[in-house]
Formats: C-alpha cells, sequence, structure tokens
C-alpha cells in the first residue's frame, strides 16, 4: 500500500469527519425523501446527541454502552412527555433527575458522558415537544437517531478495531516530542532570567502529556479486558510503557540548570545535549507517525555517530575544583540517560509483548466491579464536602430556575434557556466564565452568518446540505474552539428551524435571548450557590501534593534496595505524583481569573508550582538509574533523605535548621571521602541529587506552610 493511500485510510480525523457526515446525511437526506421533512429535526438531535456521548472501547464494551445509553436517553426523554403537562411535577421531576444524572459522574468518566447526554436528550425533547401530536413520537425518533450514530460507530469498530487507540498512542508520542523540545529549551547557554519561562512551558507541556497518558491507559485497559491474545492490543501496551518510561527519564534533572548555564557558557557542550534532545523529539514524531499509519518505526542511524560525539566533548573536559567535577559527572550520568531513551525508541518495535500476568501487574484497573464497588463510590460523595455533589445542587437549583423563567415568561423556544445552561454550567468558576462568553460570541457569529444564507439558499435541498455542512463542522471544532463550535451549532438551529417554517428573524432572536438568559443564570449560580472558589482548595491540594512526593519518592529509595521493578503500584505512584502537579497548574491558572483573590497568593502558588516541579525532577533523575545498585553507605544516606524529606513536606511544617544541616554536612562528606570520577557513578549520582532536593526544602516547605494557612475547604452557603 503506498503512503498517500495509507494516509488516507489510516487518518482518525477523516474517519471521523466520515461517520459525522454519513450519519447526518442520512439523518437529513432520508426522512426528507420519504416526506416527513419534520422528522429531520428529532432524529438529527439524537445523532449529536449520540456523537456527544461516544466512547471509545472494545465492541463488547460498545454494545453495553450504547444498550446503558439507551436506557438512560429513553427515561429522560420519556419522563420530559410524561411530566410536561403538569408543571409541578415537572419541576419536580427536573429538581431529581438533574441532581442524580450529575451525581452519576462519580462511577467514572463513562457514566459522567452518558449522564450528560441524558440531560441534553431531555432539553431536546423539551424544545420539540409542541411540534407532535403524539406525546412519544419525538423520543422515539431521538433514540432512533443515537441508534443510527451508533450502528455507525460500530461499523467502524468492527472494521478497524484498534483505529482510535493508535491515534490515542500516537498523540502521547506527539506530546512526548513537545515534552523533550521544552527540555531541550533548559540548555541554554545565555539564559539569564532563571529559566523562569522554560519551567512554564515545561509545566504546562507535562500536564498535557500525563492528562493523554492516562486517557490511552483507559483505552488500553479496556481493549485488552476484551482479549488477552490480540497481539496488536498487547504490542500497544508495551509501547505505551515505553512512553511512560522515556516520560520519567526526560522529566528528570541531573544538575541545576542555571549552574550548568554559568559553567559551560563558552562551551558547546550544552548545545550538543539540546540537539540530542532536540533530535529524540523528532523521533518520537517519527514514532507517532509510523503508529497512526501502521507502519515499522525506522529509528535514525545518525544517533550513534551524534552519541559518540557528545562523549568525546565530555571527556576533552578538563575540571579543576570539585564544584566542577560534580557537574561534569551529571552530564555524564545525563549522557546515559539520553543514551537509555535512545535504547528505548530503537527497540521499540522487537518483540518485546507482556505476557498476561505482566499486564495485569502494570496496569492498573480503575473501573467498577460490582455493586460494591458502586456504593463505596457514591458514598463518600453524599456530602457538602464533595465537589461533584454541589456540583450536583448547583446545576438542579440552575435548571429548575431556568424552568420557572420559562414558566413565568412564556418566551418562542424558550426551553433554549435551560439547554444554554446545561452546556456552560460547569463546576468552576474560571471554566463557567469562560465558557459564557465564548457561547455569547459563537451564537452571535452564528447569527450573523445563518440569516443572509437563509435568504440566499431558500430552498429545502440547500437548507439540509447546510445542516450536514454545521453539524459536521460543529464537531470538527467542539474539542478546540468552543466559540466556533457553538456558532456552527446555531447555523445548524437555524436551517433545522427553517424546514417547518420557521422566521429566520424570529428564530435568530429567541435565540439571542435564550442564550443570554441561560448564560446569566449559569454565571449566578457557580457566583453564589455554593461556588467552588479554589483558592479554597489549594490547602487540600498542596497536602496532596505532598503526600504523592514523598510516596513516589519512597518507593525509588525501597526499589534500590529490592531491585528495578515497574509494577503497577511503583507506575500508580509516579502517575499520582505527577497528577498532582498537573492540578496544581490548572489551579493556579484558574485562580488568577476568579475574583477576590489573592494576588499574592497565586504569586506563591506559582512558585510552588515551579519547585515541585524541579523536586519531581530530582526524584525522576533517581527513578531512572534505580537499575544499579549503591553501596550500603549510600543507601543509609539516602534513608535518611527520603525519612527526613517525607516527615518534613508531610508534616508541612519548617525545616530545622540544625537537623538540615547535619543531613548536608553528612551528604557532602561523603563526597569529600569520594572525589567525583570522570566516569559515571550510581554512587556520587544518588548523593548530588539527595544534596539538590535537600536544598530545595527549606524554600519549598516554606511555601506548604504558608499555603496551608489558607482557608480550609468550607462551602458558602447560598
Amino acid at each position: 500500500m503506498n503512503l498517500p493511500v495509507r494516509k488516507v485510510l489510516y487518518n482518525s480525523n477523516l474517519l471521523y469527519s466520515l461517520r459525522i457526515l454519513v450519519s447526518l446525511s442520512v439523518s437529513t437526506f432520508v426522512p426528507w425523501s420519504l416526506g416527513y421533512t419534520q422528522l429531520v429535526i428529532p432524529i438529527t438531535l439524537g445523532v449529536v446527541a449520540a456523537a456527544l456521548t461516544d466512547i471509545d472501547d472494545r465492541l463488547i464494551g460498545r454494545i453495553r454502552n450504547l444498550l446503558l445509553t439507551i436506557i438512560c436517553f429513553l427515561i429522560a426523554s420519556l419522563s420530559v412527555e410524561l411530566l410536561f403537562p403538569y408543571p409541578p411535577l415537572f419541576l419536580i421531576g427536573l429538581l431529581v433527575a438533574t441532581f442524580g444524572f450529575v451525581m452519576l459522574g462519580v462511577l467514572g468518566q463513562r457514566y459522567a458522558v452518558i449522564a450528560f447526554g441524558s440531560l441534553l436528550i431531555a432539553a431536546y425533547t423539551m424544545i420539540g415537544y409542541h411540534m407532535y401530536k403524539d406525546p412519544f413520537t419525538q423520543s422515539f425518533y431521538l433514540i432512533i437517531g443515537v441508534l443510527w450514530y451508533n450502528t455507525i460507530a460500530l461499523i467502524e469498530s468492527i472494521l478497524l478495531p484498534v483505529r482510535s487507540t493508535q491515534h490515542s498512542l500516537a498523540n502521547c508520542f506527539y506530546l512526548l516530542a513537545n515534552y523533550l523540545d521544552c527540555k531541550a529549551a533548559m540548555f541554554d547557554p545565555d539564559e539569564t532570567s532563571g529559566f523562569k519561562q522554560q519551567i512554564l512551558a515545561l509545566t504546562n507541556s507535562n500536564q498535557k502529556l500525563v492528562a493523554q497518558l492516562n486517557q490511552t491507559k483507559d483505552i488500553l485497559f479496556q481493549r485488552l479486558k476484551s482479549g488477552r491474545g490480540q497481539h496488536q492490543s498487547r504490542r500497544m501496551l508495551n509501547d505505551y510503557f515505553v512512553a511512560q518510561d522515556i516520560h520519567e527519564r526526560v522529566s528528570s534533572s541531573h544538575g541545576q540548570y542555571q549552574a550548568l548555564s554559568r559553567q559551560f557558557r563558552h562551551s558547546d557542550i550544552l548545545f550538543r545535549f539540546a540537539r540530542i534532545l532536540n533530535l529524540q523529539s523528532k523521533a518520537c514524531i517519527d514514532l507517532a507517525a509510523s503508529l497512526r499509519l501502521n507502519q515499522t518505526y525506522q529509528h535514525n542511524s545518525r544517533f550513534v555517530d551524534y552519541f559518540s560525539y557528545l562523549r568525546e566533548a565530555i571527556d576533552q573536559l578538563n575540571p579543576t575544583d570539585r564544584a566542577e567535577k560534580l557537574l561534569v559527572n551529571s552530564l555524564s550520568n545525563l549522557y546515559k540517560n539520553l543514551h537509555d531513551i535512545d535504547s528505548l525508541l530503537a527497540n521499540i518495535d522487537k518483540d518485546m509483548t507482556l505476557s498476561e500476568q505482566q499486564e495485569d501487574n502494570r496496569l492498573v484497573d480503575d473501573q467498577i466491579t460490582g455493586w460494591r464497588d458502586i456504593y463505596q463510590r457514591i458514598k463518600p460523595n453524599l456530602t457538602v464536602k464533595s465537589a461533584l455533589f454541589r456540583h450536583a445542587i448547583r446545576m438542579s437549583i440552575v435548571l429548575s430556575i431556568d424552568y420557572l423563567i420559562i414558566q413565568m415568561t412564556n418566551l418562542p423556544h424558550s426551553y433554549w434557556i435551560i439547554l444554554t445552561s446545561l452546556f456552560v454550567c460547569q463546576p468552576n468558576y474560571s471554566t463557567t466564565r469562560h465558557r459564557l462568553k465564548l457561547r455569547v460570541l459563537g451564537t452571535v457569529i452564528g447569527i450573523l452568518l445563518g440569516l443572509p444564507l437563509t435568504y440566499l439558499l431558500p430552498n429545502i435541498e440547500a437548507q439540509l446540505v447546510l445542516i450536514i455542512l454545521s453539524g459536521w463542522l460543529f464537531f470538527l471544532f467542539k474539542g478546540s474552539q468552543y466559540a466556533y463550535a457553538t456558532a456552527f451549532i446555531t447555523l445548524l438551529v437555524f436551517f433545522s428551524f427553517g424546514l417547518v417554517g420557521e422566521s429566520s428573524l424570529s428564530v435568530a432572536a429567541a435565540r439571542i435571548i435564550a442564550t443570554l438568559i441561560g448564560c446569566f443564570i449559569a454565571w449566578l449560580g457557580v457566583t453564589y450557590i455554593w461556588p467552588d472558589w479554589l483558592f479554597r482548595n489549594i490547602k487540600q491540594l498542596v497536602e496532596k501534593i505532598c503526600h504523592n512526593d514523598s510516596h513516589y519518592f519512597a518507593l525509588i529509595g525501597y526499589q534500590y534496595q529490592s531491585g528495578k521493578l515497574n509494577d503497577a503500584n511503583y507506575r500508580l505512584s509516579r502517575r499520582k505524583a505527577h497528577e498532582s502537579d498537573s492540578e496544581l497548574f490548572n489551579l493556579i491558572n484558574s485562580m488568577s481569573v476568579e475574583p477576590h483573590t489573592n494576588p499574592a497568593q497565586i504569586e506563591k502558588g506559582f512558585r510552588l508550582l515551579t519547585l515541585n516541579h524541579t523536586l519531581l525532577s530530582f526524584i525522576s533523575t533517581l527513578g531512572a538509574h534505580r537499575n544499579t545498585n549503591a553501596s550500603a553507605e549510600v543507601m543509609a544516606l539516602f534513608d535518611d533523605t527520603v525519612v527526613y524529606t517525607i516527615n518534613t513536606i508531610n508534616g508541612q511544617q519548617l525545616v530545622n535548621p540544625d537537623e538540615l544541616s547535619a543531613l548536608k554536612t553528612s551528604l557532602l562528606a561523603f563526597l569529600d571521602q569520594h572525589p567525583p570520577q570522570h566516569e559515571e557513578n550510581i554512587n556520587l549520582l544518588i548523593i548530588q541529587q539527595l544534596i539538590l532536593i535537600v536544598d530545595l526544602l527549606p524554600e519549598f516547605t516554606q511555601l506548604v506552610v504558608e499555603l496551608s494557612a489558607t482557608l480550609p475547604v468550607q462551602p458558602v452557603q447560598p
């Protein structure tokens, strides 16, 4: 198969586009050709709801998801049909259903998506209730749309069972490539501002990479549960573990970048390290492309020469004092680390498929296992301390207020108010504020485009084509450009209601009014109904960071004694440490747009973010080299440092100057007794990393103590 054809057949975005186009084309043209133009709206909305709740899974999983989706959608739609004529009962049902569906999210992402789709179907049913004489006609055709979309998705899943998984895995390597490029920027001999911008870019890149690795892990686990004998799925699992191992090695830091920049300002050694990192980034891009195109990855043979030149450059260095020798030793260990990354990339396509037992030991199952598991997940969240519980209450109140406004005003197409609040109201203030701005902007853009188009293309056939195109563009932009996505879904609404004789001007006016009211009620909800101001969560997150960093550090120390083991416990501890680091990044970014936030607190949060990422990089360095045995003396110092670090940061207390000084004196004494050598030395590497960690503790613990003094998480009464 030649390359252009392979690029077409294995293009996941193209396949997704075709799925949407085929689904929308049938949902519009088939009812129209049969003379039932009015049915275009419910069937198309069913397709839209199904596509918004589509979850990648194996074939059996998709069928199970479809059955659960249909049950929830039918309950939501039929409840609206039955209770709609009785406003008091409808209001009670809306409160209960909204709370129940939102709380389903505690069971996992799968259930959260289906719950959102159920509320969406309920809103769609409200919008079209008066369009049909038979109260159950609309519900039936909404489900027809859902079934039609899922039929296309099932066919695609049968024909290309692992295509989406390959796409997700390829994205891991694309983001890993970006992380490598950000790491290469740290080797700048001309940097004078303390690498502040570089560290922020590195942290941002790490946050995206960790999120993608977690998403891919979930997809792979579902694939492996379908059949252990699937060679391709197990091969992808091996590639996933390679990506994790490379991530740990790239996230490591073998020294302070400021010291390296000062020491080697007039040397080309740092540029050589940066070049290899950039080339390894290019290798990850090539590997991602090979995964997308289902080809064998070809490793660049020039790496052998580049590593040879780098080794020669390191050997040419002539350090004169201990500080310089320690820096050269750091470069030697960094060289070994990069060489290990090269070996992982070069051997990724060799037959290293894991056994079933290894899969069980190295993957962590986050899925629901039974009714007991469901109970254990729901029970802790039935309290106002739970953010999900507060959001469920908030959404129930917001949608109920929307309904009361609808009953009092009798505006045309007033149920769009509920639809708007459903899309805009998010668990926290900053996300809601961002969404409501984009929602209003997108609605205005859609109306400005839709009005002239309805006059230029008044015939039904043209409007059917525009419904398909606007729906297709909505799904292309929904994950990246919410304003554009809103504009295109507004166009879809325009043309859909034009099919049944609605005036475009009246639809435009109703859409704008409903959008403004829905956005305003959503803003009131997140501002005054148990607002989750993120500054109240910072104490809790700081505690989580300290715990996860400590656990990761402790497991590394244990494995230096027991031997390297990439088991599920170790991988989980590393993942949680990076996840909490990413959570802090997101929290600080969100806090910066919240009202009443203390700027000094944000500044401290950013500083802690920088220090925590640096601390994780020092710990990751020890993790990257844990396959080498260290001396008993070094391990004793290692244990002392781990215990002191864990007790200090977990106790959220300032360092004791005398204890810290005694610990550092012991570490430096080892260096005095064992002068640095020119070759790699695991004992010196461990001591150097421990010194870097100890030097970081005073400022780190100072910030932990100050941020932990923030008011605890206490819900604000509405």
